[in-house]
């Protein structure tokens, strides 16, 4: 208990030093870092509790992990919400390559076929498919009202809507990988991640705490790439309009809702 409460004090000290500091240099982000600070610590106090209850037992383990998901879709959804349907289509980009990997990793044995097991596995699948679901379709949006005029300089050339979105496609994917690549590529050089970490200090043998995270990790890259793969697909299909126009949406919504152009009427063509 004693360690618990000395972890958590420093855990604190360091949020208010963020605070701090975003407030000495005028980020306006103080509320916004305090806010987050006190979510994680009542967050973490109850999925500490509810996760033994899921332990005792296993079949609320699909309702936790359903919980998981709807917040993940909503925190995503959020960043992508001048899109329409933004919910809906990170709800599915994080869903299915998160629930495909873990009933993968459990169904070939690299992980036991319990709820301890499936619960924290498909945790960290899932933040990772959100991570780069809200960076892929952040930059995408963003791509779509600032590359406008190459967007529609390719459309004038004959490029179909997709050809012309291509481009634009293929850097918003890059966006939304580069946190997975970096890590992976960096691992064990630059930082610990937290898998191999929890595990050491759980008391694993660092050649099993190795192993997990490796595994982990190789995973994270192609749940990453599927669920910004799709993001996209789901982007051009709302993006592409008939006779081969592009809809330009802006990346705040106006008050008329998400998916409106800047012009507040929606799917406004990116060519006359």
């Amino acid at each position: 208990m004693k360690d618990v409460l000395t972890q958590g004090a420093a855990g604190l000290f360091l949020a208010a030093v963020a605070v701090g500091l975003a407030w000495r240099l005028g980020l306006g982000l103080s509320s916004e870092i305090a806010i987050a600070a006190a979510r994680a610590v009542v967050q973490l106090t109850a999925v500490g509790a509810v996760i033994v209850v899921v332990f005792r037992v296993p079949a609320l383990a699909f309702a936790f992990v359903a919980v998981m998901l709807s917040t993940a879709a909503f925190t995503s959804g959020r960043r992508i919400r001048a899109l329409p349907h933004a919910r809906g289509f990170a709800f599915a980009a994080i869903a299915v390559p998160a629930l495909l990997a873990t009933g993968f990793l459990l169904a070939v044995g690299a992980f036991a076929f319990t709820a301890r097991a499936a619960v924290p596995t498909a945790g960290i699948l899932i933040g990772g498919a959100m991570a780069a679901t809200s960076l892929t379709g952040r930059r995408l949006v963003e791509e779509l009202s600032s590359a406008h005029a190459e967007i529609e300089a390719r459309l004038c050339l004959g490029d179909s809507a997709r050809e012309a979105l291509r481009p634009s496609v293929q850097r918003a994917v890059a966006t939304g990988l580069t946190p997975a690549i970096d890590q992976t590529r960096s691992v064990g050089l630059v930082t610990l991640p937290g898998t191999f970490v929890g595990l050491l200090l759980g008391g694993a043998r660092p050649a099993e705490a190795a192993s997990t995270q490796l595994v982990m990790l190789l995973a994270l890259l192609a749940v990453e790439l599927t669920a910004a793969a799709l993001l996209t697909e789901f982007v051009q299909r709302a993006a592409v309009a008939p006779g081969e126009r592009v809809r330009r949406f802006t990346t705040e919504p106006s008050r008329g809702g998400p998916g409106r152009s800047r012009s507040g009427r929606r799917g406004r063509s990116a060519r006359a």
